[in-house]
């Protein structure tokens, strides 16, 4: 059994949290245990592989599926402890998805001021409440259309509208921006992560998209098979991940090994030279696709880091060309660098071509696994 949830006169050990939440849930053969805090104001952000239980933890959030275990404390009041539970109707919860499912019948005023009434309040508070909450996240001049006359990116914002204008204790916010085209999606994070520095409440975010946790979320929270495998403030997971999974999220290369000496990490394809660092022991080697340069012919004074490999693929993206290698003689391990498109083309590189690869010891970072 999970322990219980502190006492009301011990939660300054829980960082005063708005929500404190030891969620143990249960979907067929599945199990989700996972430890959610966060303060008031914070967002807190549930990445992961498919499957890894983020959209399990947000329904036990909502009351959509019960808990077999743990609790739920959100504002200092019980939702949940063990198999007592609060119904989902009476959570003070604001939940948006990816598909907006507003009302097509009404207006995108009426659609937020919907809100406000199923919770009680009469339509003279709940009316100007939806105006202020269409102002806020920029659509105003939107509230006499209907969901037919919004774009989608539109539509998603008075779907957030409609579930911030109830003032939630918790907001709960499913791969929101999923939908949207790039340009939509970038302009729509822009108008949420200003409203999300007014709100309140806590917020937890589900996304597949590490650019919209990196710029909503102020904790990020990794999950792996139902449980915790990473957790910190977005600089302290880019600077050292702790999973492939997570590493390839923040962009970086990493490997596991073994650390002989204040310089040298021994891995499973060969030793790294990493700057110097103080820890001996089960370690970790992480180091920037930017940080590899690339040659066609082994370069003269090569540093220290230098294989000679082969291109798997070649990814671009505006100026820039993400191109996968993979070392002579390891078909199972792989390297990634970042270089402009203009040395793509000058190189040559393509699937099958064999370069040589290095990386300067100082742009490796070693620490402990």
């Amino acid at each position: 059994m999970t322990a219980p949830p502190p006492a009301d006169d011990h939660l300054d050990a829980h960082l005063d949290a708005h929500l404190d939440a030891h969620l143990v849930a249960a979907r067929g053969p599945f199990t989700l245990e996972v430890a959610l805090r966060a303060k008031r104001g914070q967002v807190l952000a549930l990445l992961g592989p498919n499957g890894s239980g983020k959209t399990t933890a947000l329904h036990a959030l909502a009351g959509l599926i019960p808990l077999q275990d743990g609790w739920i404390r959100v504002d200092g009041q019980p939702w949940a402890q063990g198999r007592r539970q609060r119904d989902a109707s009476t959570r003070h919860t604001g939940l948006v998805v990816a598909d907006h499912l507003l009302f097509p019948h009404l207006t995108a005023l009426a659609n937020v001021a919907f809100g406000p009434r199923a919770r009680g309040r009469p339509r003279a508070v709940a009316t100007p409440r939806a105006r202020a909450e269409l102002a806020a996240l920029g659509i105003a001049d939107l509230a006499d259309r209907r969901p037919r006359e919004l774009s989608h990116g539109q539509a998603q914002r008075v779907a957030l509208a409609r579930a911030l204008a109830t003032d939630p204790a918790l907001l709960l916010l499913d791969e929101p921006l999923a939908a949207l085209d790039p340009d939509t999606r970038a302009q729509v994070r822009a108008a949420l992560h200003q409203r999300l520095a007014g709100f309140a409440g806590a917020t937890v975010l589900v996304t597949h998209d590490p650019l919209d946790a990196l710029t909503l979320a102020d904790e990020l929270v990794f999950l792996d098979g139902g449980r915790v495998v990473q957790q910190g403030r977005p600089a302290e997971v880019i600077a050292r991940p702790r999973t492939p999974y997570v590493a390839q999220v923040v962009g970086l290369n990493l490997y596991a090994g073994h650390a002989l000496d204040g310089s040298t990490v021994h891995t499973s394809w060969g030793a790294f030279v990493a700057a110097p660092h103080e820890h001996r022991g089960e370690s970790w080697v992480a180091f920037a696709p930017s940080a590899v340069a690339l040659y066609r012919a082994r370069p003269e004074g090569s540093p220290r880091n230098t294989w000679e490999v082969v291109v798997a693929g070649v990814e671009v993206s505006g100026q820039a060309a993400r191109v996968r290698l993979q070392p002579l003689g390891m078909p199972g391990v792989s390297l990634a660098s970042e270089v402009t498109v203009a040395s793509v083309v000058a190189l040559g590189l393509e699937p099958g071509v064999r370069a040589w690869a290095t990386v300067k010891a100082a742009e490796v970072t070693a620490y402990p696994a």
